[in-house]
């Protein structure tokens, strides 16, 4: 009963996406499991000092600080729903400051590799969706969970914008090029009954793990790196702006970042156009 009172605060009073939702759950049933096995429930005798014996359980069962610093933060939310419901007067994880990370840069596809994928494809219509949602995603910079939720009629071909419904429900609108726009009419005129851009055959959206497994399944072809997903798209399509001289700003909000603290992270990934200007640069390559 608790549990689900807590799902409905996430879901509709923080406006979590139901990935997150699940995730959070997910992590706050991995701290019950500690709780039960230590023979404690959810009281004000659950202090920090018992917080801390779970975190190095967790530790100790090779879980990464990543991981780690997200199962608090899960925690963080549970607790504070407490206090906020009177089960708890306090939250032990007030203060609380994360472990910290090594931040791990994300290497962009070079555009040699994002061509060679378009090369890649043949004529049909399984062919024809899978390009377009591999365009929409180098086009725009969107999260995996963003695209799959487009629907058509969010979609404005003469104004060359399409409204995204992001983070925490937050609606933006973005621009889309030409080419992505001739390129959606023509998608959407053969599959004009359907509610979202990208449905199954049973015309529902199509998964998370179709677009991630579609994503794998072209850039393997091309590419050697050892991380391939839609969120490296992301950051592909970002980076390829920076280098091409668009503002930092327009970048940020193109993305739905709330802050541009979040966006500048881009900057620090320009190492093929560094090693370049580097090459073209130094007085003994000149020389």
């Amino acid at each position: 009963m608790l549990f689900d009172k807590y799902e409905d605060y996430l879901s509709y009073e923080k406006n979590f996406s139901k990935h997150t939702v699940s995730a959070y759950l997910r992590d706050v049933k991995v701290f019950e499991k500690f709780l039960a096995q230590n023979d404690c429930k959810i009281s004000n005798e659950i202090n920090y000092s018992f917080i801390r014996q779970w975190i190095v359980s967790l530790s100790e069962k090779r879980y990464s600080k990543t991981s780690i610093n997200r199962k608090i933060a899960s925690l963080k939310s549970y607790f504070n729903f407490l206090v906020n419901i009177d089960i708890i007067e306090s939250s032990p994880l007030k203060g609380h400051k994360n472990l910290k990370s090594s931040s791990k840069i994300v290497i962009p596809f070079s555009e040699d590799e994002i061509m060679q994928v378009f090369e890649n494809f043949n004529d049909s219509k399984i062919s024809d969706r899978d390009k377009l949602i591999i365009e929409i995603f180098y086009s725009t910079g969107l999260r995996r969970e963003e695209l799959i939720n487009i629907k058509i009629q969010d979609i404005f071909l003469k104004e060359g914008l399409i409204k995204i419904l992001g983070k925490r429900s937050k609606e933006r609108l973005i621009p889309i090029l030409p080419s992505l726009s001739k390129n959606l009419k023509n998608f959407i005129s053969n599959n004009n009954n359907s509610k979202y851009l990208f449905e199954t055959k049973k015309l529902k959206k199509i998964s998370v793990s179709t677009v991630y497994r579609l994503i794998n399944k072209y850039f393997r072809l091309v590419s050697s790196k050892v991380k391939v997903s839609p969120h490296v798209l992301r950051h592909t399509f970002a980076t390829h702006m920076l280098n091409n001289g668009a503002d930092i700003n327009t970048i940020k909000e193109i993305l739905g970042h709330s802050s541009l603290s979040s966006t500048q992270i881009y900057t620090k990934i320009k190492l093929p156009k560094i090693v370049n200007d580097y090459n073209k640069s130094h007085p003994r390559e000149l020389g």
